[in-house]
């Protein structure tokens, strides 16, 4: 973790303040960070809060928060699946500091578990280097029995609570102006984005409810975006004894690109900073009907011997989106009862497989998105404990129009008001259908579809829009009323608001 990798993701400095601090840190030395400073990029006191807000690296065993048993096991583990022989190999894998890791290398050499090689040539320096003993083999395999986690140490479950909290989601003040920038690409109401502005700063959980189609999912997807903060997430924590792991490459998105890391090799010494967490963009979690009240739980691995944090610990900090609200697997009641406490007192309760319990602060934007209605899936003190319940409606007239036109324009299609009075006439006269957000995607989507089939180039005409509509709904055997057809592209609103991509 380096200090110009940070100031980059807070936009405190830009790529080429970067270059040139480091061209001046070459001729004139001193750390990039005071470069920066020198040069005018950013002021001491940025630099000083940046370097403050990061987790900073232990000075020795004790310091770390894991007791030095424990530490060394997951020493041995790293050395015996990846064959490392010297410190800072191992020190690079555990992400602790060398002179702790040769602190470490130390009372395993007291235990007759490592035997010095030599030193071995690395270029720039010699090195030495180690090798493990029968009897180191042997703690290491045993290591392996206890758990086979192998990979940076954890760190301590007081580190953990203290780090949620040194970082919530309300820290992070959104603008009014950043809120509307983030939707201006949208057709959406303006009381809408008034009342959905406080309840973002606030951090608290949001309820988006309305008919499907009108951008439940694009709003909340929004809103996730909009945070700016990097974060720190550990790899894994440790309580009593017990490793869970936390980093999730497929949620979690470290800041370290390689464009920056190119530019940022004269930061600050890395054992100035904690390895054991990773630098992040705040996670956003969008989970649907798959949802289960044991994915809310610590997950056990009983072969390997670890847990894996549940979905909305690793959401930590950032945004949950519970989308398709009601149709989980688990029912709605015994969701929101898992979670009536949390929501409430911000703190959540876990349990390991020993018995032990532990609690972590319940740092979260919970997003609730459903089509059904709120007054079925929730009794009224749940839906006191959401403070923020904004509905999605459909689009006026005029509204659906500057839909149409947006999607049209961005796939090169002109829509004039006679075919926009034509879909009217198709929807709302013949078949009393309630105009929707997705509807525009979905004809635009259609007609280019038919014109490929067609071997023409993308065109509108009356028959390819009624052919379009018609793929819309389905009627029954008796010809009776049409209804909407009730599809997976209608309920998933992620792209059907007037996002002109």
């Amino acid at each position: 973790m380096l200090i110009g990798d940070i100031l980059l993701a807070q936009n405190l400095v830009t790529p080429e303040d970067i270059k040139i601090a480091f061209h001046r840190q070459k001729e004139n030395g001193g750390r990039l960070g005071e470069n920066l400073v020198a040069l005018g990029a950013l002021t001491q006191e940025q630099l000083d809060r940046a370097i403050y807000e990061a987790p900073q690296a232990p000075k020795s065993i004790e310091n770390s928060g894991i007791p030095s048993a424990n530490l060394l096991r997951i020493l041995f583990k790293l050395v015996y699946v990846n064959s490392l022989d010297t410190a800072s190999s191992i020190s690079n894998a555990i992400k602790l500091p060398i002179g702790v890791v040769n602190r470490l290398i130390q009372e395993a050499g007291d235990r007759k578990f490592l035997e010095s090689l030599g030193t071995a040539d690395q270029s720039t320096f010699s090195e030495t280097r180690y090798v493990m003993t029968e009897a180191g083999k042997r703690y290491a395999i045993e290591s392996l029995d206890q758990n086979q986690y192998v990979g940076p140490a954890p760190v301590s479950l007081q580190a953990y609570q203290a780090r949620i909290s040194l970082q919530k989601i309300t820290n992070e003040r959104v603008e009014q102006e950043k809120i509307e920038e983030s939707f201006e690409n949208l057709v959406i109401a303006d009381d809408f984005v008034r009342r959905l502005g406080p309840g973002v700063n606030a951090g608290k959980s949001i309820l988006l409810y309305g008919p499907p189609g009108n951008g439940k999912t694009t709003v909340a997807e929004k809103v996730a975006e909009i945070f700016a903060n990097v974060i720190y997430i550990p790899y894994c924590f440790e309580v009593d004894g017990q490793i869970i792991k936390v980093f999730d490459p497929s949620i979690h998105k470290p800041i370290l690109g390689d464009g920056q890391k190119k530019v940022s090799n004269a930061g600050l010494r890395r054992e100035e900073f904690d390895g054991r967490w990773v630098p992040c963009e705040r996670p956003v979690i969008i989970t649907g009907g798959e949802l289960t009240l044991e994915m809310l739980d610590l997950s056990f691995n009983a072969h390997a011997k670890y847990y894996e944090a549940p979905l909305h610990v690793k959401a930590s900090n950032g945004t949950f989106i519970i989308d398709d609200f009601g149709r989980q697997l688990v029912s709605p009641e015994d969701l929101l009862n898992r979670w009536i406490v949390p929501l409430e007192s911000r703190v959540d309760y876990l349990k390991l497989h020993t018995g032990k319990s532990f609690s972590l602060p319940f740092d979260e934007l919970v997003i609730f998105s459903t089509n059904l209605s709120p007054d079925d899936l929730m009794d009224p003190a749940f839906l006191r404990r959401i403070p923020y319940k904004l509905e999605t409606v459909g689009p006026s007239k005029d509204q659906y129009f500057e839909i149409f036109k947006m999607v049209g324009n961005a796939r090169g299609l002109e829509i004039t008001e006679d075919v926009l009075e034509i879909v009217i006439e198709e929807l709302q006269v013949k078949n009393k259908f309630d105009l929707a957000c997705y509807q525009p995607k979905f004809i635009i989507d259609q007609i280019i579809a038919a014109c490929k089939y067609r071997g023409t180039e993308p065109h509108i005409d009356e028959q390819l829009v009624v052919d379009a509509l018609r793929n819309l709904y389905t009627s029954n055997a008796k010809g009776a009323k049409k209804t909407a057809a009730k599809s997976p592209m209608i309920d998933d609103t992620r792209d059907v608001m007037a996002e002109a991509v």
